[in-house]
């Protein structure tokens, strides 16, 4: 069965198994068949419509009221913005910073092909591939001076050939970063310069240090006819040859299985129609990215030597195009997660995801942080009095502004409450100033008021007061939720105590509970308040109000 892995903005990862002959939506909304956490995706940003014949298309938008809406921010199909494509296996969908990637099994796949484990043959040619080049370009002995003209004439024309081969695909590849518009080139070339029958292209997912171990991913098969079509689909790919291309990472002819007489009585390439075997790896700066495989399907018909030459030398050409897309695709995704993310973490913490996300994922942690929750005071009263438009430009402007703020101390924007604010200063990573950057969070945000209400004064509007609680203790922090929907927040009785304490404060006031005081080291003149009791605790807690306007010097 068709599946979707999915990785949305909060870090959570599942799989969506197609029913068949379903439609599949995705979007922001409940509703969806597929539900993305993700603030850049659209209510209803893309649907996926299955065919008779197996195959599957995704269509940016959604068809309401018999309207096809397209989405806000696009649907991005392996780094290309695309309205309406056929999905191949290993497809990556990129919707605002959610990845999701399209898979087929074996049976369900056109393009998927079967491998073998039988050994090679007897015959093997290998060029490396990190003389890929040289070996390429070089003579291959030195020519007398009694040689005949047309065998020089001939190896020089060869070396055109494989020249001109390269630039037309330098030309094509360098602003491509479709892995199937890669291989198409490749593989066209592949044909037109060499008598293959067959060509595979293979792409490895997962780690490549371990030849053995990789997971090669057919991404694209191709007959050199229509008539080779039907029985090329029915050969298998010999699992030592692949293996042994992407450890070694040298391109390998191998042919002439049914003449080595260890193998004798033994099914080998040639019980299926394969003579000789072509496999080159994609080797790129950072990693081998696969392979490509091509082969003969007349029992009688063979590469030579110059045919290993050309697929290794175009195997290298298509090695950087993959590496480009790759990094393309993650360039486009770290820039729609950069700023994803920008609008509620600090900068310093959403580098640290891009770089990690693996320790970003659903489920919490145990640490000691601060938490400061911030609420205006009388603004039901005064949203009551003005028109909805100024009220929401209002609530922009101040939320801008005590964003940066948090921000600027190193704070988290845990969510917006309304007309209030939750801010976590220690996750997702703590040091030992947070509960002091927590208390000069909160007066510079007290003292940006000031300014505030000044702008508004001049704008005829009243003036605004916000009341702070701040809580220094244990909670879980990490994403929390279920498996529809999830958020980077933290639980626990600390978050009740602090909100508990904002509650109780009025507006210009900063009320921190005796464990802050205590953790932050306060520059700032403290003055005790009543003891308050909060829900689930038997003792009361001691409170403390910042007389913000004053520093007593002592940090």
């Amino acid at each position: 069965m068709a599946h979707l892995k999915i990785t949305d903005a909060s870090g959570r990862q599942w799989q969506f198994d197609f029913a068949p002959q379903t439609a599949c939506t995705i979007g922001r909304a409940p509703d969806n068949t597929v539900v993305l956490d993700d603030p850049r995706a659209s209510r209803y940003h893309a649907h996926i419509n299955q065919a008779e014949n197996g195959t599957f298309t995704i269509v940016d938008g959604a068809v309401i009221n018999n309207q096809l809406r397209r989405s806000a921010n696009k649907v991005f199909i392996n780094g290309e913005p695309r309205f309406e494509q056929q999905l191949k296996n290993g497809d990556r969908i990129t919707i605002g910073a959610s990845t999701l990637r399209f898979e087929q099994p074996a049976e369900e796949r056109t393009t998927d092909v079967r491998y073998d484990d039988k050994p090679l043959g007897h015959t093997q040619l290998l060029i490396s591939a990190n003389d890929v080049m040289s070996t390429v370009l070089r003579s291959k002995e030195e020519v007398p001076a009694s040689a005949q003209r047309d065998k020089v004439l001939e190896a020089l024309q060869r070396k055109a050939n494989i020249l001109s081969a390269l630039y037309e695909m330098s030309k094509t590849l360098g602003s491509v970063f479709d892995l199937n518009a890669i291989f198409e080139k490749a593989t066209d070339i592949i044909f037109r310069s060499t008598p293959a029958d067959r060509v595979v292209a293979l792409i490895a997912e997962g780690p490549t240090t371990n030849g053995e171990d990789v997971n090669l991913t057919p991404i694209a098969m191709r007959a050199r006819d229509n008539k080779l079509e039907a029985h090329a689909r029915r050969l298998s790919i010999g699992r030592t040859i692949t293996r042994k291309v992407m450890k070694d990472r040298v391109a390998l002819l191998s042919q002439d299985a049914a003449s080595d007489e260890q193998f004798a009585g033994v099914d080998s390439i040639v019980s299926q129609g394969v003579r000789s075997t072509i496999c080159a790896p994609l080797v790129a700066e950072s990693r081998v990215h696969g392979a490509l495989y091509a082969d003969r399907l007349d029992p009688f018909a063979a590469f030579k030597p110059d045919d290993l030459e050309l697929i290794s030398a175009v195997a290298a050409q298509t090695a950087i195009a993959v590496e480009n897309a790759r990094a393309h695709e993650r360039l486009a995704r770290e820039e729609v997660a950069r700023a994803n993310y920008s609008r509620f973490l600090p900068e310093y913490v959403v580098k640290q995801m891009l770089e990690n996300p693996d320790s970003f994922k659903l489920g919490g942690v145990s640490q000691t942080i601060t938490i400061l929750f911030a609420d205006i005071r009388g603004f039901t009263r005064m949203s009551e009095h003005a028109p909805p438009e100024k009220i929401v430009g209002l609530l922009n402007r101040y939320f801008s502004a005590m964003t940066d703020i948090i921000f600027a101390h190193g704070g988290t924007l845990d969510k917006y409450l309304g007309d209030g604010l939750m801010a976590l200063f220690g996750a997702p990573t703590a040091t030992p100033d947070d509960a002091s950057n927590a208390l000069n969070a909160a007066v510079a945000m007290q003292r940006r008021l000031i300014g505030i209400n000044r702008e508004l004064r001049d704008e005829g509007f009243q003036e605004i007061g916000v009341g702070m609680g701040l809580h220094t203790g244990e909670v879980i922090v990490g994403y929390i939720g279920s498996d529809r929907r999830s958020e980077y927040t933290a639980i626990g009785d600390t978050v009740n105590t602090s909100s508990r304490l904002e509650s109780n404060a009025r507006g210009g006031e900063i009320l921190i509970s005796d464990a802050t005081a205590k953790a932050a080291h306060s520059r700032y003149q403290l003055k005790p308040r009543e003891p308050i009791m909060v829900k689930n605790r038997q003792q009361p807690v001691n409170l403390w109000e910042v007389d913000w306007q004053k520093a007593s010097g002592a940090f």
